[in-house]
């Protein structure tokens, strides 16, 4: 089969992130289904620490909204959240995740084993690098388009 990647059209430029069914087969059907109904096109990165992490997918920008879709059973893998891994956003409640997820700016293993990774950005990780800061940006930036494609 061949590798599929979610591609994000983002206010700062493109990024390329290479889906893991591997790691997180649930969480990747999900992603792969938001991005195919417009879910995630126009939502902001609603949380974003410089050294740490990128967080969107909230439907209204405050990091307290999901989509209507049921939470998801947590994927927990081994996978190191090192820069440039996306993995799912979620409560305190493991199995919590819905549609907010987050990209890894540095190391940041202490997420290990209790957040899912789901995705690696492979293209344009500058692009991410360069989304405004804060929690939340004064103006942030956002996911213009969300696509799936195989490459």
């Amino acid at each position: 089969m061949a590798d599929e990647y979610l591609n994000l059209e983002l206010t700062t430029g493109d990024v390329k992130i290479k889906l893991r069914p591997d790691l997180a087969p649930g969480h990747v059907e999900r992603i792969k289904e938001l991005a195919g109904e417009g879910f995630y096109d126009g939502v902001k990165f609603h949380r974003v620490i410089d050294g740490f992490m990128a967080q969107g997918g909230c439907p209204n920008g405050t990091g307290m909204g999901g989509s209507d879709k049921p939470d998801l059973k947590a994927e927990f893998n081994a996978e190191p959240h090192v820069r440039g891994v996306c993995s799912m956003a979620r409560t305190s409640a493991p199995n919590s995740a819905n549609s907010q997820f987050f990209i890894v700016f540095d190391d940041a293993t202490f997420l290990d084993k209790q957040y899912t990774v789901w995705g690696q950005v492979v293209e344009g990780m500058e692009n991410v690098d360069a989304l405004p800061k804060g929690e939340p940006p004064r103006e942030p930036g956002k996911i213009v388009k969300a696509t799936v494609s195989e490459g």
